[in-house]
């Protein structure tokens, strides 16, 4: 605060600033010079002093007036500003200097002005001075002062931060004092450190490339994966709890764990591609030998023997994140690789890791994992819906010379529905990796035909390729030779580079691999454990694996195909007798457009995250509600439009845009509708209409406060309601519509000890409004709290209670009438078989994915 008398003048001139001004007071930095030390009686003076000088130096950087920083330089303001540091004994005036020297660096535009700010040592000094930082805001400020400096860094201004000897960085304070804070607990001073490095690193200074990655600040990098390492360790555990007992918390715990990982891998991306070629091989080979042959491929098979292993779930997760996020070849090839070698050799390798960052695992030997044969047995082919077309060697198991691949194969076609999930979503993930080699691809027997037939095209027209005749046969010499080769140099690098033992002799060809993975996504589809957004995963790897022809599929995948599409038609047919089959048709026709979207799209629907979050739903609660009925009948359409599909285009043939059902009739000749004068809207509250075969009833939804209705069922087209209404006093045979609930669904039944009585469960009008895709870590979709209604209807005598039970009957048969109608191009199970179309239907039916209601 400055008191003053005399007249006023400028704030932003040079009077303000130096001794020279006309006005004879003591200029800011003549008064900080006599400045000796800074106690609680000087604090603010000298606070607000820093502050206007930065103020005016500012104001003349942008004024394009050099006279304000000629002084600046002139006064040695930057010395002061140490100076004031150095004596300082308040906190505050800390705080002021950081935040003062950071807006000078952030506003500054000239490169003179940087140039003197970076030089002299005044900014390494403020850089490795000592500062509390027990006090978080002074460490806030502090690391925005470091950020600021880093922003304003080019090859030109980083040279006069570094100090060298014989041309080589022997000293970069700002580097060494930031990465100090790199792992530190909260969020935000780790994402600006991290911000501040790449600064650094994209500068592309040889000399201070070089510093970074020589002993031991090269630990740093080390350390970013044994951080990560950390990360996802304790993202398992909050997955375990959440599994154990979810709730909002945890969930959201997971989320924020998840982005964390995330943005750590965006990070390691960033580095990696920063264009030091030596971070981005250091990066790769902390990732392999720290995380990902120790911890994520053992844990696709070991279960957790301490805090060390990640579980199956989170492995899952983390091997798609990795080759999603971290964008280079050798890693995503080495991986690639990687599955293609038995899990013995990983398992030795993690038990054999006893060095400072990683303890060593405990392992059991008899520990084995089912591994799958490519062959079907064609005597089980026949079974129910249940049966697997995949064999399984040496009675289910085998050691662990299971080839990685295969356990994520056994995972597809035994696992639960998370692991069905993550399996699926890691070979999607593959082979959306651009960065891996076709070649690999094709060794892990996922590479799409369409790829593998334009490269043998292209072979052939430069006359490299096989003859004609060998273009479109399931596999030539040449490409043979080719992923040997490419695969071969990768097996050889696991094991001179990284120890991990594996032969080329020991992986069978791609032709082997392509039908032992169509065999596996053939046996998911005749599972009924599997949630329908799962099964839909893999249904979109299969269209992108198969050609539009039948010649990819053999015999087995057909019938099998076919087999649990006949179940599933079956089970169809069942509901439209069940509690919804007026919305059967509605959402059938919703379900084809998503699926239809779903397989036919660039990538797949879920992200790797939902991994975590996807877990087996349950009916268990919910009993024999009509909601829950509905949330059945939802997902057994959604595995029905999916079966239909494959079976339409592994035929070679279009899928159409919208189902194949019979039109609505334009006239429905419906006697008691038509009596009854009911539109084409359906009876709505407040609407007349005729009590021709109306029958008196009485109803009490209040204790003690019985009404007087008139019961009519009503039904048109596929719908139909159960009408209550109200007799008008002036019009004789006409009444007034009180309520009108749905017709499917009611359960109608006479009392058993009361003739007269008939009981009627109401379903609600509509479905559930909450996406039945969507779900928390417990699996319970998130929907509204709708409960059944129960009426009991009375009626005079017993004659007319059976009068009306007979009515509701007929209504309902004929509803379910037309809704068979309209589905029969779809369930005709007779015309739309595939094979053994004259055999006689499968008396067992389709059981609806019990872990997903």
């Amino acid at each position: 605060m400055w008191f003053f008398s005399g007249r006023s003048r400028n704030r932003f001139s040079l009077d303000n600033l130096s001794s020279n001004g006309s006005s004879g007071y003591r200029s800011l930095t003549d008064q900080l010079v006599k400045v000796q030390i800074v106690n609680e009686v000087n604090k603010d003076f000298v606070i607000e002093a820093i502050r206007s000088i930065a103020e005016l130096i500012t104001y003349g950087d942008q004024h394009d007036d050099a006279t304000f920083f000629e002084l600046f330089m002139e006064k040695q303001v930057m010395g002061e500003f140490v100076r004031i540091l150095k004596i300082t004994r308040t906190l505050a005036v800390s705080l002021q200097l950081l935040q003062t020297v950071s807006i000078l660096i952030q506003n500054l535009e000239s490169e003179h002005a940087l140039y003197y700010l970076f030089s002299n040592e005044y900014m390494n000094y403020l850089i490795t001075y000592s500062f509390d930082f027990r006090n978080h805001d002074l460490l806030s400020y502090y690391i925005s002062f470091l950020r600021a400096i880093s922003r304003k860094l080019d090859k030109n201004t980083i040279s006069l931060l570094v100090k060298t000897e014989n041309d080589e960085v022997v000293s970069f304070p700002l580097y060494v004092e930031a990465i100090r804070f790199a792992f530190h607990e909260e969020s935000m001073i780790r994402t600006a450190v991290r911000n501040l490095t790449l600064n650094i690193y994209i500068v592309g200074d040889d000399c201070v490339n070089r510093y970074v990655t020589s002993a031991p600040h090269a630990d740093y990098f080390l350390n970013l994966v044994t951080f990560l390492q950390k990360q996802c360790i304790d993202l398992t555990q909050l997955v375990s709890y959440a599994l154990k007992s979810p709730t909002e918390e945890i969930t959201s715990s997971i989320f924020a764990a998840v982005d964390e990982i995330e943005d750590s891998l965006y990070y390691f991306s960033d580095v990696m591609s920063a264009g030091i070629p030596d971070v981005g091989k250091l990066m790769t080979d902390n990732l392999l030998q720290l995380l990902i042959f120790p911890i994520l491929v053992p844990s696709l098979t070991i279960k957790a023997v301490n805090d060390m292993r990640s579980g199956i779930v989170t492995s899952l997760y983390l091997l798609c994140c990795i080759l999603r996020i971290v964008k280079t070849k050798d890693l995503a090839n080495v991986i690639a690789a990687a599955l293609l070698c038995p899990l013995e050799a990983f398992i030795s390798q993690s038990l054999a890791k006893t060095n400072g960052y990683m303890p060593a695992h405990e392992c059991s030997h008899d520990i084995k994992v089912d591994a799958i044969s490519s062959n079907f047995d064609d005597s089980n082919s026949s079974g129910t819906s249940q049966t697997h077309p995949v064999d399984f060697v040496e009675n289910g198991c085998t050691s662990m010379k299971t080839l990685c691949r295969e356990t994520l194969l056994y995972y597809v076609t035994s696992g639960d529905d998370v692991q069905v999930l993550g399996s699926l979503c890691v070979l999607a993930t593959l082979l959306q990796t651009k960065e891996l080699d076709e070649s690999m691809l094709d060794a892990l027997g996922i590479l799409p035909q369409r790829k593998q037939h334009k490269r043998l095209l292209l072979e052939a027209l430069v006359g490299e390729g096989p003859s004609e005749e060998q273009l479109f046969s399931l596999e030539s010499n040449s490409m043979r030779e080719n992923i040997g080769s490419e695969l071969d140099r990768y097996l050889l690098k696991l094991k001179e580079k990284y120890g991990v033992e594996c032969s080329f002799r020991d992986v069978a060809s791609p032709h082997v691999h392509r039908f032992q993975v169509l065999d596996a996504l053939v046996s998911l589809f005749c599972c009924s454990n599997i949630s329908a957004e799962t099964l839909w995963e893999g249904g979109w790897l299969l269209r992108q694996l198969l050609s539009y022809s039948e010649a990819e599929f053999k015999s087995d995948h057909l019938k099998l195909l076919n087999e649990s599409y006949k179940h599933c038609a079956a089970a169809m047919l069942q509901e439209v007798r069940g509690v919804w089959p007026d919305l059967l048709l509605s959402v059938l026709c919703d379900e084809w457009k998503k699926c239809k979207r779903a397989i036919e799209a660039s990538s797949p629907r879920k992200q790797p995250k939902s991994i975590l979050l996807s877990s087996q739903k349950s009916t268990e609660g919910l009993g024999e509600s009509t909601v829950s009925a509905g949330e059945r009948m939802c997902e057994l359409v959604k595995v029905f439009v999916l079966l239909y599909q494959l079976q339409t285009f592994s035929l070679g043939k279009a899928l159409p845009d919208q189902p194949p059902i019979n039109p609505p009739v334009h006239v429905y000749e419906n006697v008691r509708a038509k009596t009854a004068a009911v539109d084409s809207l359906g009876p709505k509250a407040g609407s007349e209409l005729k009590l021709v075969d109306a029958i008196p009833c009485r109803i009490a939804f209040e204790r003690g406060k019985e009404r007087h209705f008139f019961f009519l069922p009503i039904s048109r087209g596929m719908s139909g309601w159960v009408v209550l209404a109200e007799e008008l006093p002036l019009k004789r045979s006409y009444g007034v519509v009180r309520i009108a609930a749905p017709l499917a669904g009611s359960n109608p039944r006479i009392d058993s000890k009361h003739s007269r009585w008939l009981h009627l469960r109401i379903r609600p009008s509509t479905l559930p409004s909450a996406d039945l895709s969507k779900s928390g870590v417990s699996g319970q979709t998130k929907t509204k709290a709708l409960v059944d209604g129960r009426w009991t209807l009375a009626f005079k005598d017993e004659e007319s209670c059976k009068c009306a039970l007979s009515m509701i009957l007929e209504e309902m048969s004929v509803q379910v009438e037309e809704v068979e109608r309209r589905l029969k191009p779809l369930l005709d199970i007779k015309t739309n078989s595939v094979h053994n179309s004259n055999e006689p239907e499968s008396e067992s039916s389709y059981t609806t994915p019990s872990n997903s209601l």
